[in-house]
């Protein structure tokens, strides 16, 4: 399978990626070559990975708690000092293995770590694998608001293994496919028509390729989301608010990231067929597909009013105003749209029919 080559660093898809990284540690004499997992990606991935590095190393394997909920500085603490404790310098190099929160939060460990030290991503989950492995973005949530603390920088390489997401639950691959949902909706309908035909796994991993592709293209094109690069925020202005309220809120059962996405897609398509030109076709064939694969979310008028307030620390923002990514059609996206707030209202009320 071909490798996808980004612009500082390449993606290598399953033989090849091993052969990629054996080819890497052999010519490179990190130091010490440490890996960051949690404890799903310690006992569920750890030992295939291991058994497929050759070459005579030295590893060492730091653990952190698993979930987004641990996405913090405070865990950053914790990684730090044991690099420190077990003897990491600028020649080490960390090898993070698992998925969304692990690989953001070990890149922005290493990029801060003695002022930055090589990592290299091994996404574990079908979400990590469409979206975290490619864009060099780095970071950690600030409480409940996600993703506020963090930096841009590239991998060395990224890994993409397909065969590790035959220990995921269906729930997190199914979070994971609403990412590659969205590729095809703000960039290819064809691909969009394409994915809502699978219904497999199998079926699935045939596209990743696709996504990493569609992603990279766009990246490639605005390295530091000066413009293009924020169509692949499309969902996100709402979808993250309502992941932050369901994380803030011990009463409610946490969403994963693209099951809270999907709520944004349908939310923003309605807001889209309001300002952007989204035929109604269109927008009732996008939230029919996300409902089909996710479940309705109920939200009281007085969430709603917190989720939207949580909208003002949304990262697109500036001077002030609160930034979307809308939909012209499916498979082109127009940035940087104010929508007036009663249409807020209006696509919470679309959404709850």
């Amino acid at each position: 399978m071909e490798s996808i080559v980004s612009d500082a660093y390449a993606v290598h898809f399953n033989e090849v990626a091993y052969e990629s990284l054996n080819a890497h540690l052999s010519a490179t004499n990190y130091s010490i070559v440490f890996i960051l997992v949690d404890e799903n990606t310690h006992e569920l991935c750890l030992p295939q990975f291991m058994a497929e590095i050759s070459g005579d190393l030295h590893f060492e394997i730091i653990e952190i708690a698993s979930g987004e909920i641990n996405k913090t500085i405070e865990t950053c603490l914790g990684v730090w000092k044991a690099l420190s404790e077990l003897g990491a310098d600028r020649k080490s190099v960390i090898v993070n293995l698992g998925g969304g929160v692990l690989t953001d939060l070990g890149g922005f460990v290493a990029s801060t770590f003695k002022r930055g030290i090589a990592f290299i991503n091994v996404p574990t989950t079908l979400l990590a694998m469409v979206d975290a492995s490619v864009g060099g973005k780095t970071g950690v949530d600030l409480g409940s608001l996600k993703n506020q603390v963090g930096v841009i920088n590239q991998p060395v390489m990224v890994l993409v293994v397909t065969n590790f997401l035959n220990t995921q639950e269906e729930r997190q691959v199914t979070s994971g496919f609403a990412e590659m949902l969205k590729h095809g909706l703000i960039k290819d309908k064809y691909y969009w028509s394409d994915l809502k035909a699978t219904n497999s796994l199998e079926d699935i991993k045939q596209y990743i390729v696709a996504s990493v592709a569609i992603k990279n293209k766009v990246v490639l094109q605005d390295p530091t989301e000066q413009g293009l690069r924020k169509i692949l925020n499309f969902g996100h202005t709402l979808g993250h608010a309502v992941e932050s309220y369901f994380l803030e809120n011990k009463d409610k059962e946490t969403l994963l990231h693209g099951e809270a996405i999907a709520a944004g897609m349908i939310l923003e398509g309605y807001l889209s067929h309001k300002l952007t030109g989204l035929s109604l076709p269109d927008l009732e064939e996008i939230r029919t597909t996300f409902l089909g694969y996710f479940k309705k979310i109920s939200f009281s008028p007085e969430e709603i009013e917190d989720i939207l307030e949580l909208m003002k620390f949304d990262k697109k923002n500036s001077h002030g105003k609160i930034n979307f990514v809308l939909l012209k059609k499916i498979g082109e996206a127009q940035i940087d749209v104010t929508v007036p707030t009663e249409l807020l209202s209006e696509a919470f009320a679309y959404y709850a029919q």
